[in-house]
């Protein structure tokens, strides 16, 4: 039997990947035809190029599955065709889930996202059951999520082997796309950021959220949502932190956050018009700002069995992997030479 990871060239997928086959599975990737895949160990995996909004590419790709693993998604909190995060987000992963079942699929796994775990006035805290409405989501990207995890908390309730988790913000080496938190790390490292946004977020290693995906499809229970994080933590912390390896110092300056509104709105409006490229900064990733995005993932970190790794550490192999892409110049800094490889 074969397990299928949608999504399984980017940054948790293609540690899931290599997870997957250290256990000695039978892998099968699906990723859209213009996704770069030349990282993953192809003589051992099988490939289908597809889009997951195509139903004859995702019965292709479900065909003869035991365990699913749904991670492909739109990441990204801007996008020109906002229609697109419900057709990819929510249709798209309805449609992925729904065919595997029709299939045969001992369990679906929906990979669902921290940012839709908020909503005016909650102070974070344990998740697993909370239940959240369409007017608490910021933003056509959060709103696109949070309807692909109730549809796939709706098929659990009726009774289908479909199980969510909700990784936090992934951090770590491997992020070959470049999502916000490591485009963030590069944009420090080079001296592009004299201020920051004070904000607060929960970090997780992506290969330890990789290994909690792992587990919850063989251990979790349908109708939970599994939390896979780790480390509450401040903006300016994680920067500081990401300073120690690189030899920098943080920035001193906060950006006041009626300033950081405003310049999120005049980015996409000139994203929108003009440059028809992801915006320095995004209206919905501002406002989540205002939002605590510290959780109490205890619980499910029990149940899966799961102990993620030290924050300094992922911090020092992000980097060291980093340098290694040609991302970053010469190590100036005994942390740099030191750290440890992915």
């Amino acid at each position: 039997m074969i397990d299928l990871v949608t999504g399984g060239a980017g940054f948790i997928g293609s540690h899931l990947v290599d997870r997957l086959l250290a256990h000695g599975g039978s892998v099968r990737v699906m990723e859209h035809p213009n996704a770069r895949v030349d990282h993953l160990p192809l003589d051992r995996i099988e490939l289908v190029r597809g889009d997951i909004r195509q139903a004859d590419a995702v019965r292709q790709a479900t065909r003869g599955c035991r365990h699913v693993y749904h991670l492909a998604a739109d990441p990204n909190l801007w996008r020109r065709d906002r229609a697109g995060f419900d057709a990819i987000n929510h249709q798209g992963a309805v449609q992925v889930m729904r065919t595997a079942l029709d299939q045969g699929a001992e369990r679906v796994l929906f990979t669902s996202t921290e940012s839709i775990l908020t909503s005016p006035g909650r102070l974070g805290g344990a998740v697993e059951h909370a239940r959240f409405q369409e007017r608490d989501m910021l933003g056509p990207y959060c709103l696109s999520k949070f309807r692909g995890e109730r549809a796939a908390l709706q098929l659990a309730e009726q009774g289908a082997p479909v199980l969510v988790c909700s990784p936090t913000l992934p951090v770590g080496p491997g992020d070959r796309r470049q999502t916000p938190p490591t485009r963030m790390a590069l944009a420090f490292a080079r001296g592009a950021m004299p201020a920051y946004l004070d904000c607060r977020f929960n970090l997780i290693d992506a290969r330890d959220a990789a290994e909690g995906l792992h587990r919850a499809i063989q251990v979790g229970r349908p109708g939970v949502r599994y939390l896979v994080g780790a480390h509450n933590t401040r903006l300016i912390e994680w920067l500081t932190l990401l300073g120690e390896v690189m030899g920098r110092t943080p920035p001193r300056l906060q950006v006041p956050y009626p300033l950081a509104l405003a310049v999120g709105w005049c980015s996409e409006r000139w994203s929108d018009l003009v440059t028809h490229r992801p915006p320095l900064a995004t209206v919905t990733g501002v406002r989540l700002t205002r939002r605590s995005m510290h959780f109490d993932p205890t619980a499910s970190l029990a149940e899966l069995g799961l102990s993620p790794r030290p924050l300094h550490q992922s911090a020092a192999d992000a980097v060291a992997w980093y340098r290694r892409q040609g991302w970053l110049g010469p190590a100036n800094h005994a942390g740099c030479d030191g750290a440890s490889a992915p």
